[in-house]
C-alpha cells in the first residue's frame, strides 16, 4: 500500500479524483468506476484495494456521476398547476423531505393552470428524472394514458384514471363536499350556490358529483362558472343570485377569499346574510385563516405518501393500490343559520 501512503497528502491540497484513487490502488480509473458504481463484476482483491484507497484518501464519489453511470439522474420531477396556490407548497415540502432522505433531488415544473402544456412539461421531466409526481394534472385522459404507457415511474396525486395501471393518491373530494352539504343543510339552508372550479379538474368533478347528490340533504344547488383563484372567486360572486340562495360553497379557499371580498364590498354581511364555505383549509398572510369555514386535509401526509409510493415504484417496481386521504370539516365564522325571513320565504 505504498501508493496509498504517498497519496495521503493530496487531501489537503486539492479534491481527490477517481484517477488519484486508481493510482493509489494500482488499477485504472475505469476499474475504480466499475467498483464504485457496481456496473460490472470486478476481482474481489482489486475491489478491496479500491475501497482501501477510497478510505485512505477520503474520496467522495460524485453522486450524480454515479447515477448517470447506472442510467439514473437522482432526480424526482413534480408537476403542479399553480405554485401561487398555498395548497401545493405544503405538499412539495413533504415530498422534498422524503426524496432527500433517499438521496435524490426534486425538480418542480408549473403548468400555470394550462392543461395544453402539461404533456410537454411531463415529457421534459421524463428526459431528466427517474420518476414523476403529477399533482392535480388537468391534461386530457388520452394524453395521460399515452404517457403512462411509456412505463416511466409515475404517481398521480388528485387524479384517477380508470383502467390505467398507475399508482395514485387522492384526497376524498367527494366526501369533503358531502361534509359541506351536510353542514349547510343542518344549519337550515335549502338553496346554495357553488362557485365551480376548472372544468378539466378531476377534483372539481368529484365535488360536482357530491353536489349532484345534495338533494338527499334537501339542498337545491346553483352552479356558477368560476375557477381556482381569488380573482375568479371575486368575479363569480357577482354572478350569484343573492336573492335566491343563502349560502355559497366554493371550489377552494382562494375562491372563497375572493367571494368574501366581493360580498364585503357590496354590503352583504357574512354569515348573517350569506354563509360562505371554502375547501382545502389554506391560509394567506393577509387573511385570518381561522375565520373561514372549510374542509381540511393533511397536505403533508398527501405529499409524504405520494413520494414514498414513487420511491417504492422506482426501486422495486411495486404498483400499489390507489390510496385516499380523508377530509375534516372545520366549522368557523363564515357559516351560520339563514335568516328566518329567508328560510320562510
Amino acid at each position: 500500500m505504498t501508493g496509498i501512503a504517498r497519496s495521503r497528502g493530496i487531501r489537503s491540497t486539492r479534491r481527490v479524483t477517481i484517477t488519484d484513487v486508481g493510482e493509489a490502488a494500482g488499477v485504472s480509473a475505469s476499474t475504480v468506476s466499475r467498483v464504485l458504481n457496481g456496473t460490472a463484476k470486478v476481482d474481489p482483491s482489486l475491489a478491496e484495494r479500491v475501497h482501501d484507497a477510497v478510505r485512505a484518501l477520503g474520496y467522495q464519489p460524485n453522486a450524480a456521476a454515479q447515477g448517470l453511470a447506472r442510467g439514473e439522474w437522482g432526480t424526482v420531477g413534480v408537476l403542479v398547476p399553480d405554485l401561487a396556490n398555498p395548497y401545493f407548497p405544503d405538499v412539495l415540502k413533504a415530498v422534498s423531505a422524503v426524496v432527500r432522505a433517499h438521496g435524490r433531488r426534486v425538480m418542480v415544473m408549473e403548468s400555470d393552470e394550462n392543461p395544453e402544456i402539461e404533456r410537454s412539461l411531463v415529457e421534459d421531466l421524463m428526459r431528466s428524472c427517474d420518476g414523476m409526481l403529477l399533482c392535480s394534472p388537468r391534461m386530457p385522459r388520452a394524453d395521460l394514458i399515452e404517457l403512462i404507457a411509456r412505463e416511466h415511474p409515475m404517481v398521480l396525486v388528485n387524479r384517477i384514471v380508470p383502467g390505467a395501471a398507475v399508482p395514485s393518491i387522492t384526497v376524498d373530494h367527494f366526501g369533503g363536499m358531502t361534509l359541506v352539504c351536510g353542514h349547510l343543510a343542518q344549519l337550515g339552508h335549502r338553496r346554495i350556490a357553488y362557485l365551480n372550479g376548472p372544468e378539466a379538474s378531476w377534483a372539481n368533478s368529484e365535488r360536482l358529483r357530491a353536489l349532484t347528490a345534495a338533494s338527499a340533504f334537501g339542498l337545491d344547488v346553483t352552479v356558477v362558472p368560476c375557477g381556482a383563484t381569488a380573482a375568479s372567486g371575486y368575479e363569480a360572486a357577482s354572478q350569484v343570485p343573492l336573492a335566491d340562495v343563502t349560502a355559497i360553497a366554493t371550489y377552494n379557499d382562494l375562491v372563497a377569499f375572493g367571494a368574501l371580498a366581493r360580498l364585503h364590498e357590496t354590503g352583504v354581511v357574512v354569515p348573517e346574510a350569506m354563509s360562505v364555505v371554502g375547501f382545502d383549509d389554506i391560509s394567506l398572510d393577509h387573511v385570518t385563516h381561522s375565520q373561514l369555514t372549510t374542509v381540511s386535509v393533511a397536505r403533508d401526509e398527501v405529499g409524504r405518501r405520494a413520494a414514498e409510493m414513487l420511491e417504492l415504484l422506482m426501486t422495486v417496481g411495486h404498483d400499489s393500490e390507489p390510496q385516499e386521504v380523508a377530509m375534516i370539516l372545520q366549522v368557523r365564522d363564515t357559516s351560520g343559520a339563514p335568516r328566518v325571513e329567508r328560510r320562510q320565504g
